[in-house]
């Protein structure tokens, strides 16, 4: 017993060392850890270990309108394998009541939510709360909070139990004359991102300066290396640093169709980009991941025929939208067609599947042609603490 201790020093770890460790690897890293012995195996699968690991992706947050019924706007929760009850409750029925809720951002387990107040319907309060533990934070709101469009959350629970709130200023938010604007075909230059800190505890902004850079309202924001990055007008990414400065501009693929902004997505520890192209076999669907942030080159990494992932070629780019990436696997999943079908994709062995069809009313009441119903994916996390939480 003595020589097979001295053999292997991981079984002199105890229970909770082994959870404080495993608990900042990746979900992929951990299904891996199951095979390495059998204390391990009943380790993973013990109630009490188990939502204190790393969890899969559990499925994703959308909204629908439709103006023939009561409520006509409604939010909705499916799970990633489009089966079962809601994994869920998208009401999130635990916080404070409100007027209104909406869901802007979801980032490692917890969701930024912009709420405005009863009491008067031009003030709000951001809300930061974790559905899995049914805890929360309110951050007060900014002098431009409601007229502000973008406003995205920064959260890495291996890094910091802290979050990072983040508004994105444009023009008309900061009170500037729109037809001043030099930005060309787009409005909502930029002005200045407002950040805040839940350690600090306040709000600071940084003037974005003379660079021109506008944020599409429904960007989707990617967070990762403690940088925010968002796909901007103008075949861009912009990315911001925890003090909401500009860094350095990156360049996305050349497309060659007219389309809504295309999303930036984070997977694997990496920054990846979609669009469409087209290919031998007619419009496709590519995919490229930016390696080196440093170099700024993106690599094509896959290229899928619309024949091969909707069965026709009659799509347009208005006609699908790719909503996530799989935290960690090689899998996309996309909206498409009339009844807003979810599909997943599995890009190694080129396989599709139908989740479920989410029906024609799952769209936005003022969306315009130009953009796409957002979807919100969420990874629990079942961390009890909250920075400054309720």
């Amino acid at each position: 017993m003595e020589r097979a201790l001295m053999s292997d020093p991981m079984s002199k770890l105890t229970d909770d060392i082994l959870v404080d460790i495993i608990s900042r690897v990746p979900y992929k890293s951990t299904c891996c850890c199951k095979c390495v012995s059998t204390r391990w195996r009943d380790f993973f699968s013990h109630p009490d270990h188990r939502k204190k690991l790393p969890q899969p992706l559990a499925g994703f947050f959308y909204q629908g309108y439709n103006r023939d019924r009561f409520p006509k706007t409604a939010r909705y929760f499916t799970n990633v394998s489009g089966e079962g009850d809601p994994l869920v409750d998208p009401s999130l029925s635990f916080l404070p009541r409100y007027s209104s809720l909406e869901i802007l951002d979801c980032c490692n387990g917890l969701l930024l939510c912009r709420c405005w107040k009863p009491t008067d319907p031009k003030t709000l309060d951001y809300v930061v709360c974790n559905p899995a533990t049914e805890k929360w934070v309110v951050v007060p709101a900014t002098d431009w909070s409601n007229k502000v469009g973008v406003a995205r959350l920064g959260f890495e629970p291996t890094v910091s139990s802290h979050f990072h709130v983040f508004e994105f200023i444009d023009e008309e938010a900061w009170g500037i004359d729109e037809s001043d604007s030099e930005l060309g075909d787009w409005t909502g230059s930029l002005e200045a991102v407002a950040t805040y800190s839940s350690k600090a505890g306040v709000w600071t902004h940084q003037m974005v300066g003379s660079t021109q850079v506008a944020i599409p309202k429904h960007s989707k924001g990617v967070f990762f290396n403690s940088i925010m990055h968002l796909a901007a007008f103008d075949e861009m990414v912009a990315p911001f640093d925890l003090e909401g400065k500009l860094q350095w501009m990156i360049a996305t693929p050349h497309l060659r169709y007219d389309s809504p902004v295309n999303n930036v997505f984070v997977s694997q520890g990496q920054l990846y980009f979609t669009g469409s192209t087209r290919s031998e076999s007619g419009p496709s669907v590519s995919v490229w991941v930016l390696e080196d942030n440093n170099l700024r080159n993106w690599t094509l990494k896959h290229t899928v025929s619309h024949l091969e992932l909707f069965g026709t070629t009659n799509y347009s780019t208005f006609d699908f939208n790719v909503i996530s990436f799989h935290p960690e696997r090689n899998m996309i999943f996309i909206v498409y067609g009339q009844e807003n079908t979810l599909m997943s994709y599995e890009m190694d062995c080129r396989k599709r599947h139908i989740l479920r069809q989410l029906g024609w009313d799952c769209q936005l009441e003022d969306i315009s042609d130009e953009e796409k119903t957002p979807f919100i994916p969420y990874v629990p996390l079942y961390t009890e603490s909250l920075a400054d939480g309720t």
